[in-house]
């Protein structure tokens, strides 16, 4: 499907996906962006499915990181607020065997440990810890997840 799969990729920018990783793009189009000198990491055998990475200093999905449809992963405010605000920029990791479900907003500077699930409509604003169920409007955790590795 034309426009399904965006790569946005400035001077000095890198995007590394890794082996066995899924762009599914047939409901919605994946965007990935990485702006001058930055880097987006996709570990293997991660699903991206309809979803909007994007990384003004760093994003990076460790193994197996599930990331659901209408979600948003963006390391930086986007744009300045005025001329005394200006643009911040943070790196956001996802560790190992996470699910981002779909419509999930991370913020810039959010660390996922692994092993966690984040409800749908969901907005992270701050880190959480490994094996945590989190959701609502911001996150918080919920609850706890076992291991994931032999999730299907």
């Amino acid at each position: 499907m034309p426009g399904a799969l965006v790569f946005l990729v400035e001077d000095g920018a890198e995007v590394e996906i890794g082996e066995g990783v899924w762009l599914r793009t047939e409901l919605e189009p994946v965007r990935i962006a990485a702006y001058a000198g930055a880097r987006i990491i996709a570990g293997p055998e991660t699903l991206l499915n309809g979803c909007h990475l994007s990384a003004k200093r760093e994003v990076r999905l460790g193994r197996r990181v599930w990331v659901g449809l209408g979600s948003r992963v963006f390391d930086s405010d986007q744009h300045d607020f005025d001329e005394t605000r200006l643009l911040q920029s943070e790196p956001v990791s996802i560790g190992d065997y996470t699910w981002i479900a779909s419509d999930v907003t991370l913020m810039r500077g959010v660390t996922i440990g692994e092993h966690c699930i984040v409800g749908a409509r969901s907005l992270v604003t701050s880190d959480l810890e490994p094996h945590t169920l989190a959701f609502g409007l911001p996150a918080r955790p919920r609850g706890k997840v076992g291991d994931r590795s032999r999730a299907t």
